[in-house]
C-alpha cells in the first residue's frame, strides 16, 4: 500500500476504523483515523470453552480458527490427567485468532488464555452454567437440554482419552454438569466445535 490509500482496520475490541495511510515502511505505519464503526459481537452472553489440547497442534489451530469464526469469547487451554500435550504456545494460537476474526470480517477478538491446570479452572469462579462433557458410562444427557437461553456458559473438553473418573467427579463436586455433545466419540477439537455451535443455535432459536 502507498501513502494515501485508504483502509479499515480493527482494535478486536468491537470498533472498525475507516483511515488513510499516512505513512508507510516495511516495519511499521501511521494511519490518520477518519470514522470509527462500531461492530459489537453477535451475541449477548459469555461463550467460554476449556479444553485440553490435541497432540496435534494444527488440530487445535483448526478449533481456533474456526470458533473465531463462529464466535466465542474465551478459549482456555487445560491440563488434564490423560492429556497429550503439556504445554501449548498460546502466542501461536492468538495469530490464529486475529487472523479468523479478519477473515470472517469481525470486529471482536476473543481471549486466548495460558495452558491452566484442571483443578484451577474448575475452582474459578463464573457466573453462568457450568459443563463437562465426558464419555464415562455414567447419568447425563444432551448439552441442548441442560442449557438455557442467553446464559453465559463455561464447557470442558477433554483429551482423546477422556477426563480421569476423578476428574470428572471433581467437576460435578465443583458444580459442572455432565453432558453428552453427540451420540458418537468425537475428537476434542470436533467437540469443542460442536460445543460452541450448539449453544449459538439454541440461543438464535
Amino acid at each position: 500500500m502507498r501513502e494515501g490509500d485508504k483502509l479499515t482496520v480493527t482494535d478486536g475490541k468491537g470498533f472498525f476504523y475507516e483511515c488513510i495511510l499516512i505513512q508507510a515502511n516495511p516495519k511499521q505505519c501511521m494511519v490518520s483515523i477518519q470514522n470509527s464503526i462500531e461492530k459489537p459481537k453477535g451475541w449477548d452472553y459469555n461463550l467460554r470453552v476449556a479444553f485440553a489440547p490435541t497432540k496435534q497442534m494444527e488440530r487445535n489451530e483448526w478449533f481456533v480458527e474456526k470458533a473465531v469464526e463462529v464466535g466465542i469469547d474465551t478459549v482456555i487451554p487445560i491440563l488434564c490427567h490423560y492429556s497429550e500435550r503439556k504445554d501449548i504456545k498460546t502466542e501461536r494460537l492468538e495469530k490464529i485468532a486475529v487472523s479468523a476474526m479478519k477473515q470472517s470480517q469481525q470486529a471482536f477478538l476473543p481471549e486466548i488464555e495460558k495452558l491452566t491446570g484442571f483443578k484451577d479452572i474448575i475452582s474459578r469462579p463464573f457466573n453462568g452454567k457450568k459443563f463437562i462433557a465426558h464419555c464415562y458410562d455414567l447419568p447425563k444427557e444432551p448439552l441442548a437440554q441442560h442449557y438455557k437461553k442467553g446464559k453465559n456458559v463455561l464447557i470442558l473438553i477433554g483429551p482423546e482419552g477422556d477426563f480421569s473418573q476423578e476428574e470428572v467427579e471433581e467437576a460435578i463436586a465443583a458444580g459442572f454438569e455432565p453432558v453428552t455433545l453427540s451420540e458418537s466419540r468425537l475428537r476434542t477439537e470436533t467437540a469443542c466445535l460442536a460445543a460452541v455451535q450448539t449453544i449459538h443455535v439454541i440461543n438464535s432459536l
